[in-house]
């Protein structure tokens, strides 16, 4: 048997993805009455608030808020952490916030949700209903998270928080293709599964050339930018003890480029938004001035690369964070794992004593 097979069979239980995939669409139905219920009780701002990895994925969510809303509509992406010691001004008893923990435990967003409920604002979490922030919250304002950074990509938790957001863009006349949506993307995990298979043994090709290489960098952008930051940071920092360092491509030309030189990886995940134009300069640069570079180690990761039948090209850019994640965060992990010789879920400090 095949390695790439092997790696496959080991860590991807294909019959339990497209089982859960169906359940998830219901659970997404879940949001949705959510966000009908915020829309007809009404709010002055949205706020998405994470930490760590839920920070990155809400990053994307924040995006296509930001992307297909009208002039009015306040949406903030702010930082559990940093909302306990510093607050929000704009935050009232009319605003209403979104979070998540995989753990349900997390100390800095439990502490964030208590101080929230106290002031009387709504939120919503995609988290157990069992655990201390589910409890905190009210289970009826829980819906249970459904990505694991440790043992695949987050696409399951973007459709979750999507429903959500997108939902609320609809009651406000920015999206009104929300239902076609839904129906052009309750069958996807298909899709996403055969996508998984296309990029199997390009996974295998990078880890084995890059999963040694002791420093890399990673450039994206727009609706990418979150799903960079989580791939770097959460898995290839913290469960791979990887040094990295992430950048838009905005900010490439401005400090980091300078740092392009033999030897050094540079991925860059291209995307399907008006930011794209952004990430074809940097690959111009990386491809164009390769001799003076001396760099060779370039990888260009393009989300428009791997279709997904049935669906509109209008909402490509919601689902191409969704494409990102299965490729790196969940195919190209495990093979790291497998070069590294180091456990995904293996930790030197986190959650291994109190900090």
């Amino acid at each position: 048997m095949a390695e790439t097979e092997k790696v496959e069979i080991m860590n991807f239980d294909q019959e339990g993805y497209l089982e859960d995939g169906k359940a998830l669409v219901e659970t997404g139905k879940q949001m949705a009455a959510m966000a009908d219920k915020i829309a007809d009780e009404g709010y002055d701002a949205i706020f998405l608030m994470g930490v760590g990895g839920t920070w990155d994925e809400l990053m994307q969510l924040e995006y296509l808020m930001n992307k297909f809303g009208d002039k009015d509509l306040e949406v903030y992406l702010i930082h559990a952490a940093e909302w306990n010691v510093s607050g929000h001004k704009r935050m009232t008893e009319k605003s209403v916030v979104l979070t998540a923990s995989e753990s349900g435990t997390t100390p800095e967003v439990l502490e964030a949700v208590k101080k929230m409920k106290e002031m009387g604002i709504r939120v919503i979490a995609m988290t157990s209903p069992e655990g201390p922030i589910g409890q905190a919250v009210g289970a009826e304002g829980c819906v249970k998270m459904a990505s694991d950074h440790g043992s695949g990509g987050c696409e399951k938790g973007y459709y979750l928080a999507d429903c959500f957001g997108l939902r609320l863009l609809y009651r406000r006349g920015c999206f009104p293709k929300y239902d076609l949506f839904i129906e052009q993307t309750k069958d996807i995990w298909k899709d996403l599964l055969d996508i998984r298979k296309k990029f199997e043994p390009k996974a295998e090709e990078l880890a084995k050339k890059y999963a040694l290489a002791p420093y890399t960098m990673f450039v994206g952008s727009g609706a990418l930018w979150g799903e960079t930051i989580l791939f770097a940071m959460c898995i290839l920092e913290e469960m791979q003890w990887k040094r990295t360092r992430y950048i838009t491509s905005a900010d490439f030309f401005h400090g980091t480029l300078e740092l392009v030189e033999k030897d050094v990886p540079v991925f860059l995940f291209k995307g399907e938004d008006e930011c794209r134009k952004l990430d074809e300069r940097v690959e111009a640069f990386l491809t164009n001035f390769a001799d003076r570079t001396k760099d060779e180690d370039i990888v260009v990761i393009d989300t428009a690369e791997y279709a997904i039948p049935g669906l509109d090209d209008d909402f490509r850019v919601i689902v191409s964070p969704w494409i990102l994640t299965i490729l790196v965060t969940d195919r190209l992990a495990r093979y790291y794992e497998t070069v590294t010789k180091h456990n995904l879920k293996y930790r030197r400090y986190y959650h291994q004593f109190d900090y």
